[in-house]
This record gives C-alpha cells, sequence and structure tokens, in this order.
C-alpha cells in the first residue's frame, strides 16, 4: 500500500491523488511540451510528476 510522505494517508484510489497540469508557455523560453505533478488529493502535498507529450 502507498502512503503519502506528509500526511501518511493511503493512497489507493484513483481519486487519492491529484494531477496539476502546469503550462510551460510563459517565461523567457516557451515550451511545446507540458508538465504535471501528482499531488496528494487530502493534503496537497507533491509526490511526482512528469511532462506530456506536445500540445496540439
Amino acid at each position: 500500500m502507498v502512503h503519502c510522505p506528509e500526511c501518511e494517508s493511503t493512497l489507493s484510489e484513483k481519486n487519492d491523488v491529484e494531477f496539476v497540469e502546469m503550462d510551460a508557455t510563459t517565461g523567457f523560453f516557451k515550451a511545446s511540451k507540458r508538465f504535471y505533478l501528482v499531488a496528494c488529493g487530502k493534503c496537497g502535498a507533491a509526490i511526482g510528476g512528469g511532462v506530456a507529450g506536445a500540445k496540439a
């Protein structure tokens, strides 16, 4: 069983985590990829993240 590193809640269901999409079209460089963060659905602590393919 997986637990949140901050609040120790169990992460066993799809809705126990929240996927937050971050756009990379601001700032000095503009990227064609989307970045995402996986956060605990209870306390909001960051659990992981990654990069998705190019925007259409």
